[in-house]
């Protein structure tokens, strides 16, 4: 069954969302983009792709945050650190069964803040689909026990009260989920195993201009901030999602399993 089919098929009356999971170099970006290119030109569906990434929220509002809560949150990534209320407008819009354009936000890495306006790219409302895309994308929060022990050296060190951790877990269980019950169907791409993942994001860095690439130890340091939910969504997503494919070292796609 090609994926760009199933989906199809669900389509109906409103905006369909259909979520990927996928931890850092899992490849959830490019599928993606594929997908949405599949949807609009095999099935002729007005499809988008927004990635959870261009909701981050610009480096002087999470340095308030780091400087309320705790300093962890400066760096983006974890449930915290995003524009959700941006999220669930923009999924507002695009549902909407009136005619409009859209403008969908762009984060830009490099600079670590929001792209200005007149950079982001405009859509016509209504969309078909929207593939809603991110590491953390459908990830339910972790019970409160499950937080007692630090998963790495940066918990350790950084986060020995569990402040941060808790904070994450919190906003994950509360907005994080309103933004991700909108969501009509998830895709996880499972990784065969947190060292894998490792690998798969050392190698996405090394393909970035050298001035924007990160160094061993800083991108160690980096990843550490979204171990403890990657884990988490290896144990849980597998049986929760509706469609699994689960890849082998090389990214390929050794099984698939739909129930959609």
């Amino acid at each position: 069954m090609l994926l760009s089919d199933a989906l199809a098929a669900r389509c109906g009356q409103g905006l369909f969302v259909f979520g990927v999971n996928g931890a850092q170099g899992s490849g959830k970006s490019t599928l993606a983009g594929l997908l949405a290119y599949a949807l609009r030109v095999r099935h002729g569906l007005r499809a988008a792709v927004l990635s959870l990434d261009d909701l981050y929220l610009s480096a002087h509002a999470r340095a308030r945050l780091a400087a309320r809560v705790h300093p962890l949150l400066a760096t983006r990534g974890v449930p915290g650190t995003h524009d959700v209320a941006l999220g669930m407008r923009l999924l507002r819009r695009l549902g909407a069964t009136r005619l409009g354009c859209v403008r969908l936000p762009r984060f830009d890495k490099g600079q670590d803040e929001p792209c200005p306006r007149a950079r982001w790219p405009v859509l016509s409302a209504p969309l078909d689909v929207l593939i809603f895309e991110g590491w953390c994308v459908g990830v339910p929060a972790q019970p409160e026990a499950a937080l007692r022990v630090p998963v790495n050296r940066l918990e350790r060190e950084q986060d020995a009260s569990g402040v941060w951790r808790a904070y994450v877990n919190r906003r994950l269980a509360t907005d994080y989920q309103r933004l991700f019950g909108r969501i009509d169907a998830l895709l996880y791409l499972r990784a065969p195993s947190w060292r894998a993942i490792l690998r798969w994001r050392m190698r996405q860095e090394a393909m970035l201009p050298a001035t924007a690439r990160m160094d061993r130890s800083r991108l160690a340091w980096f990843v550490r901030h979204f171990e403890r939910l990657t884990r988490h969504a290896m144990q849980v997503l597998p049986e929760t999602a509706q469609i699994v494919f689960t890849l082998d070292e090389q990214h390929a796609i050794g099984q698939a399993r739909y129930r959609i």
